[in-house]
């Protein structure tokens, strides 16, 4: 496992926030003593922490787990690409040697597919605070055991009884340290169901039960991405108060022109709502209504156009509402309002911008020719 420090765009990893610590790769036999001496050359700087991993040794996870509640860190889980890699593989040997090298390094960070899987989970539960974006991956499964024989040859009955002896161990070593942070022991329970040639995928109502991230709104920034056709996104997931299970909700910004963008919104289809809308605003921005919808693999797709003035009001306050509503069978139209950040909007829209075409292409709204926001 690697750690090095990153420079980011003005609130890549939060509100005022632009630079991280990166801990990416396998947790080895050694990780712990290399993670002691970083946080050390840290110093006082309490940078927030995101954690790229398949796993890897668990009592190297345990004890690096129980430095991180000697600071008051965050722990996440989200990917870092560092710029000074250039077209070489991030996990490639020149790459490496860079994030080896203790400088401080430029990238960007991403929380799409990042995973923490395995020992990873147990060494993020030791931080203080843990934000687990909505679009990471957190498993579990059950302790593989390694055997090693000093002198002549194990029989199978030697070998059954060691890795039985190893199981029991690791159970206790994770059983103890889940009350130290104040976990539920569920975590371990449903891991000893799942063999270690598997994994299980948390969901998010596991991920909140088990004590690992229990907040009712788990959102990413809007983050710019340059692909074959350049975008803003943003998604989170969010549980609504007497409901059981989150649910997802995704924006996308795509440009017309510098001055002109479609703003999408996707959400789960209600198969109840009866004539629906959805709108967005803010402290300073009338309510802007999405006035296309439609309906795709369970989802639905709403649309707008909007221009750069409106998307500067609306990156111009730390939050904007959300505002749903529908019609109930007594013909009342109740609204529901939910709060999301407008957290690096600003900074991904002068983004998007640079890659705007100077005249419009298309007057056919995005959402109607194309599928679900990805």
């Amino acid at each position: 496992m690697l750690f090095y420090v990153v420079k980011g765009q003005p609130e890549s990893c939060g509100r005022g926030c632009d630079r991280w610590i990166a801990a990416d790769g396998k947790i080895d036999a050694a990780a712990a003593l290399r993670f002691r001496k970083f946080l050390s050359q840290l110093g006082d700087r309490h940078l927030p922490i995101y954690f790229n991993s398949p796993g890897g040794n668990l009592d190297q996870a345990v004890a690096m787990g129980a430095m991180l509640r000697e600071r008051p860190v965050v722990a996440r889980v989200g990917r870092s690409v560092v710029t000074e890699c250039g077209f070489e593989a991030q996990d490639g040997a020149a790459c490496s040697r860079l994030k080896q090298s203790g400088r401080e390094l430029h990238g960007d960070l991403w929380t799409r597919g990042a995973i923490c899987a395995s020992a990873c989970p147990y060494l993020i539960l030791g931080a203080a605070t843990r934000e687990i974006p909505p679009d990471a991956v957190l498993g579990v499964h059950s302790p593989r055991v390694v055997l090693r024989f000093n002198g002549g040859v194990a029989t199978q009955e030697m070998r059954t009884a060691a890795v039985a002896s190893g199981l029991e161990r690791a159970d206790r070593l994770i059983a103890g340290y889940l009350q130290k942070v104040g976990a539920d022991p569920g975590l371990l329970a449903l891991a000893r169901t799942v063999k270690f040639t598997d994994v299980h995928v948390l969901t998010r109502e596991e991920i909140a039960r088990f004590g690992i991230d229990r907040r009712e709104v788990a959102e990413t920034p809007w983050e710019f991405e340059n692909d074959v056709r350049s975008m803003v996104g943003k998604a989170a997931l969010h549980l609504d108060g007497g409901e059981k299970s989150y649910r997802t909700l995704r924006w996308r910004l795509l440009c017309f022109n510098a001055n002109q963008f479609e703003l999408d919104f996707q959400r789960k289809a209600a198969s109840d709502a009866l004539s629906p809308t959805v709108s967005i605003s803010n402290g300073e921005l009338k309510p802007l209504f999405f006035t296309t919808h439609r309906s795709a693999s369970g989802y639905e797709i709403w649309a707008m156009r909007i221009d750069r003035s409106s998307l500067g009001s609306l990156s111009g306050q730390p939050q904007f509402d959300l505002t749903e509503t529908s019609q109930a069978p007594d013909g009342k139209r109740p609204s529901h309002v939910t709060k999301f950040s407008s957290e690096g909007l600003a900074g991904a829209l002068d983004r998007l911008v640079a890659t705007c075409p100077a005249t419009v292409f298309s007057q056919v709204p995005v959402a109607a020719r194309s599928g679900t926001a990805k």
